[in-house]
Order: structure tokens, then C-alpha cells, then sequence
């Protein structure tokens, strides 16, 4: 299981970032797969999640609205679409993957203990 992590860049605040997470060595059917942010001096939180197998999708509360996250499964990667981005956004973005099977076919907060496989990080910074 190979996870690779892009897209990051520095943006204005009200601006857009499409970040992808282009997944080896597995099938998006038969994994859920989570976008976590880290942002200096703070623990790791869980952003967004989404599970192909039936399409289900979960957002923390502070990127809801704004954040979509989607797959596709032809090019065995995910996406997360940010936009009206703030500054309390800047952070180090990863994607996880872990079987499906192992959250009981549910998404739920997204938990970074959850998640067994990581992606390195892309960067993710919104300043004027």
C-alpha cells in the first residue's frame, strides 16, 4: 500500500486548492481513505474521509461546506477539493488508507489511529 500526496501550494485566503492522493498497490473498492492536516504545535486531525465501495463521505465541522472530497477509482486516486480557504487552514496535509472492513463499513470522525497506511505530506498555506 503506496500513498502519494500532492497538490499543496500557498494560496490567498478566499482561495482554492485541489489536492490529490494517488494510491499503489490496492483498489480505492475495498479501502476508505482520510485526509488529516497538522499544523505547527498542534496534534494531527482528521479533515475529511470518503469509502468508494458505497460512496460515503464524512467532514469535521470546520471544513464542511467548503471542503469536497471525491474518487476516482479509474486513476486509483482521491481528491479533496478546498475552497474559500483561511488562514487557519495552513497546515501539512496526508492522506491514509485503511480497510473498510476495519471502521465496520461506517465513516465516522476521522481519527488518525484509525488509518494504518500514510502518504507523505503536501503543504497547504493561506496568507495574504
Amino acid at each position: 500500500v503506496q500513498l502519494q500526496a500532492s497538490g499543496g501550494g500557498l494560496v490567498q485566503p478566499g482561495g482554492s486548492l485541489r489536492l490529490s492522493c494517488a494510491a499503489s498497490g490496492f483498489t480505492l473498492d475495498d479501502y476508505a481513505i482520510g485526509w488529516f492536516r497538522q499544523a505547527p504545535g498542534k496534534e494531527r486531525e482528521g479533515v475529511s474521509s470518503i469509502a468508494s465501495s458505497d460512496g460515503s463521505t464524512y467532514y469535521t465541522g470546520s471544513v464542511r461546506g467548503r471542503f469536497t472530497i471525491s474518487g476516482d477509482n479509474a486513476k486509483n486516486t482521491v481528491y479533496l477539493q478546498m475552497n474559500s480557504l483561511k488562514p487557519e487552514d495552513t497546515a501539512v496535509y496526508y492522506c491514509a488508507a485503511t480497510p473498510y472492513y476495519r471502521l465496520g463499513y461506517q465513516l465516522r470522525p476521522t481519527r488518525p489511529a484509525d488509518f494504518s497506511s500514510w502518504g507523505q505530506g503536501t503543504l497547504v498555506t493561506v496568507s495574504s
